[in-house]
């Protein structure tokens, strides 16, 4: 088993930032990818930005430029820092945990956290 606690989050205006942070504990050994989710209200979780065991991460279109995913190993710790945020990154930010190659919903996941973009 492996736990997930986010933190972070918060209300700032846009073109602000925030770092979100995710502490894992457990069997993080049998984790190979580390992932950022957000659903926002009415639309469907989707996956924002990953890294994976070896340091190589992956952005979606919208947050490229602007989001910066990374890792401490010492600390077991996952970041996203969000820069330039716009009103439409409004949501609540899930890290994830995956054993490569299952699916994301295959994985764990932590509470969320919410993450408010006023214009």
């Amino acid at each position: 088993q492996v736990q997930l606690v986010e933190s972070g989050g918060g209300l700032v205006q846009a073109e602000g930032s925030l770092r979100l942070s995710c502490a894992a504990s457990g069997n993080i050994f049998s984790i190979d990818d580390m992932g950022w989710h957000r659903q926002a209200p009415g639309k469907q979780r989707e996956l924002v930005a990953s890294i994976n065991r070896g340091g190589g991460t992956f952005y979606v279109d919208p947050v490229k430029g602007r989001f910066t995913v990374s890792r401490d190993n010492a600390k077991n710790t996952v970041y996203l820092q969000m820069n330039s945020l716009k009103p439409e990154d409004t949501a609540v930010y899930y890290c994830a945990a995956r054993r490569w190659p299952l699916a994301w919903g295959e994985g764990y996941w932590g509470q969320g956290t919410q993450v408010t973009v006023s214009s």
